[in-house]
This record gives C-alpha cells, structure tokens and sequence, in this order.
C-alpha cells in the first residue's frame, strides 16, 4: 500500500535553531515558511498544535520530498532512541566522511555519534549517525552507484532525500502484523543485529543484539523496524498534540477509500504544500508512531 516516503515531521522546541542547521549544514531549501492551521491541525486530530510556528524544507537536489519542523514547547529534552514511535530518519549523502568531518567543526549543530562505516550486509554502503539541534537522530549514508540490497538508487547530490524511516517498538510481532495486515506490506523475515547507536544510547553492552525487521516499500524507500527493550517509554505526546521529536512520517498511498483502516483522524482534501490537492488520513501504528496516508492522485 505505501509506495513513496513523501514527508518526515519533527516536532521540536526551537523553530530557528533547527531550520539553520537543516538550511546551512544540509543544503536544505525553505519552501514555505508559516503556522499550522486550525484546519491542518484538525485532520491530525492534534488541535493543540494550530498556531506553531512551521517550516517545510525541501532537498536540494529538488526530490519530492520535504522536512517540516514544528515547533511546541513539549519537545524540549526530547532524546532519540529512548521511546517508542518513528526512532531515526535516514538520508542519502554522496559522502558520510567529508559530512562527518564538517560536524565536527567549531559550532556544529549536528553530533557525530555512529563514525561513517560499511553495513555488515553490504560493505560499499556507508553509513553514520549524528543527533541534530532538536534532540532527533540522522543516519547518513552512501549507497554506490550500481545500488544496494534495497535501494537501487544513490544520492543526486551532497545530501539528499529520506529514503529510510526507522520505528522502535517493544514487539516485532505487534509491528510486523500491523504493517502487513493493516497497511498490505511484505514484511520481511526478523534477524537479530548489533545496532551500535541504539546500544551507545541505552547503555547496552556492544554486543547486545535486537531483533530488526525491513519493509521494501520501492526500489527507492524501505522502512526498517527496530524491536526496543521491554522497559522502553512511550514517546511523550500531550493530549490533542503531536508526539514529541520524530513525530510523523508521510507515504503516498493509493486511493483510500478501498482501506478499511482504524483512522486517528480520517481522510480529507488538503490544498497546501505537500498534498496539492490530495486526501489525506492519518494512522497510528503498532509502536505508537503517527502515518500520515496521502493519497497518489489529487482529487
């Protein structure tokens, strides 16, 4: 059912801070700048949010794809990777040692906390992580140009666009069977993985393993499911608000009226940057984690 990553929503509590580092650090463009409406707010059935102040920021390399930041004063202290929900947002770079050098420059907003390595799987993918200004966890990795396991297609340009969301959840088989049954994804097999970050952040013993699961959503995107340890929190979200950090993930969808989904806040026409046009719904998955349903076809 989902076939393209098309939004990553942070909630964060400084709206300047963070587009700077996003703007001047990443490449990234300013699309938009304004407030969530009464009427945005609603059709996520998060009404405490109408009035933030927000950013859509878009790659520079000009894929359809955006970064909107929110700002609400409940992110504050918000730490990647210690509660349940969307965990990291993973974006293609052509280079993770020159970006792994330049954060660490005096005044770097991003800090480095995975060094740029080859995954196990495929040592010609490069991949390194660092949390940004709000708290919120990058992974930013190389695929070569003849492509990955997954992901057929490399960066068009120093960084790009989100091809992978990472959601932490305390059961893989409560994540799995959502992502198959509710959404019609080919979940793929678990296998246990030594996630260096996650064990750093948690102050788990390197070794300690956890369970990993991948959702093919196109040769460009996949989704990748984390299984947390049992005495992970749920993520902070005030009532009729959104959750704290990392907070939504939009995909392009088919039409919804053929879903027989549980709607958090069902389907409507929205006019505005991204949806152009087209409905949208929204979900709340296995882990707690808000999926922003956006239909492929404007209406």
């Amino acid at each position: 059912m989902l076939s393209a990553i098309l939004v990553v929503t942070l909630v964060v509590a400084d709206l300047d801070s963070t587009r700077r580092a996003y703007v001047e650090w990443l490449d990234y463009q300013l699309v938009n700048d304004d407030s969530i409406s009464d009427d945005l707010a609603a059709s996520w059935a998060a009404p405490a949010a109408a009035g933030s102040r927000s950013v859509l920021l878009q790659p520079a390399s000009g894929a359809s794809m955006w970064l909107r930041l929110i700002e609400r004063p409940h992110a504050a202290g918000y730490r990647a990777m210690h509660s349940t929900g969307w965990t990291a947002n993973e974006i293609l770079v052509e280079d993770p040692f020159d970006l792994a050098e330049r954060f660490r420059e005096p005044g770097s907003p991003f800090r480095v906390v995975g060094r740029p390595a080859p995954l196990g799987s495929n040592g010609k993918v490069i991949a390194m992580q660092a949390i940004g200004p709000a708290g919120e966890l990058n992974y930013f990795t190389r695929i070569p140009t003849e492509g990955g396991t997954f992901i057929k297609t490399p960066a068009a340009g120093r960084v790009d666009r989100t091809f992978i969301a990472v959601v932490g959840g305390r059961s893989m088989a409560a994540m799995s069977r959502f992502y198959r049954d509710a959404l019609g994804m080919n979940v793929l097999a678990p296998y246990p993985s030594a996630v260096q970050v996650v064990n750093d952040a948690r102050g788990l013993p390197a070794h300690h393993q956890m369970s990993l699961s991948v959702v093919p959503i196109s040769p460009a995107a996949i989704l990748e499911l984390d299984e947390y340890p049992s005495d992970t929190l749920d993520r902070v979200t005030p009532i009729d608000d959104l959750p704290a950090g990392m907070a939504m993930v939009s995909f392009v969808v088919g039409p919804l009226d053929s879903t027989k989904l549980v709607w958090r806040s069902p389907p409507r026409l929205r006019s505005e940057l991204p949806y152009a046009g087209r409905r949208a719904g929204v979900v709340v998955g296995a882990a707690g984690e808000w999926i922003e349903l956006i239909e492929r076809e404007p209406r």
